[in-house]
């Protein structure tokens, strides 16, 4: 079934090529972005959209994802590391442009495709492009993710993370110094009333939790450990932003597009580095860790030589 998605321009991508932006909007490669305005499938204001147009404030894109095929052959991931794999489940370290699953409108590597390529079984059970998925990182955020190999581990884990027994401890660098500097953003998520590709602190929206602790304080910006309670679709992102602290790079949700230049980050700046869950068959407790992606280590060493 083909997807419309009409969004609106977000301030911080105004001046922007479409291609370049649009590809920030959606969490796709440039590349990607490009071929879907080539093909047509981008409007912008009503009207067939180019790449090298500009995004200005007010405007509006509506983006028609084809529909996607029925079959698609496992596609190799680079640079995805397995961290520990049994009968019952794999655990990988995700790289940054990676999403976890297929969906409409993607047409990168994801989690899953890179599984089956590397000749990994995956529980049947899940929706049929998110079979084994017991939980998702954003095609932007790096660091440890699990998938369930068994159909009882996928039953379990996915009970673990309803029960909010699994523990996911994030790094993210965010613009300016919360205050105060550690604390809990306790604030209801659901969609945003408008763009329904973002999601918003909305009053009656599900309960979200989010604890935070400040590292280490840049002129400019604030390594935090982000630990979650609750596991809503980009509650870090939200959470931060309503604190009026955005992720340095994470211009869906309102970060200054020139320090994320100074910095030469892409993406938003979230890392999941650590992940604790209790082994489905055993009931061992297992730790799994990521150090800093390259990226994220050399935007915190521009930070730290004052960038």
């Amino acid at each position: 079934m083909t997807e419309i998605r009409r969004l609106p321009v977000p301030e911080g991508l105004v001046g922007e090529r479409v291609d370049a932006g649009l590809a920030r909007m959606l969490g796709m490669s440039r590349s990607a972005a490009a071929s879907l305005i080539e093909s047509g499938g981008v409007l912008l204001d009503d009207a067939v959209a180019a790449k090298s147009d500009r995004l200005m404030d007010g405007q509006w894109l509506e983006v028609t994802f084809p529909e996607a095929p029925s079959e698609r052959a496992p596609q190799p991931v680079e640079g995805m590391r397995i961290l520990y794999d049994d009968d019952d489940l794999v655990i990988v370290e995700k790289p940054v442009g990676v999403a976890a699953h297929p969906s409409p409108g993607w047409e990168g590597p994801t989690v899953i495709g890179g599984l089956e390529a590397a000749g990994y079984r995956i529980s049947t059970f899940g929706a049929a492009e998110r079979q084994g998925i017991v939980h998702r990182l954003d095609v932007g955020t790096t660091g440890v993710m699990a998938v369930a190999k068994s159909e009882s581990a996928y039953t379990h884990l996915k009970a673990q993370f309803k029960d909010r027994t699994v523990r996911k401890v994030y790094r993210g660098i965010a613009q300016g110094h919360l205050d105060p500097l550690s604390g809990t953003i306790d604030a209801p998520i659901d969609r945003h009333p408008t763009a329904d590709y973002r999601r918003a602190v909305v009053a009656g929206g599900k309960p979200s939790v989010t604890h935070y602790d400040t590292v280490e304080a840049f002129p400019y910006a604030s390594l935090l450990d982000i630990d979650l309670e609750t596991g809503r679709t980009h509650q870090i992102r939200v959470h931060l932003s309503a604190m009026r602290h955005p992720l340095v790079g994470d211009l869906t949700y309102g970060a200054d597009p020139t320090l994320a230049d100074r910095l030469g980050l892409t993406r938003p700046a979230l890392h999941a580095a650590r992940l604790e869950i209790t082994h489905p068959s055993t009931g061992e407790r297992l730790c799994f860790e990521s150090a800093d992606p390259p990226d994220f280590a050399e935007a915190l060493r521009r930070l730290a030589d004052g960038a």
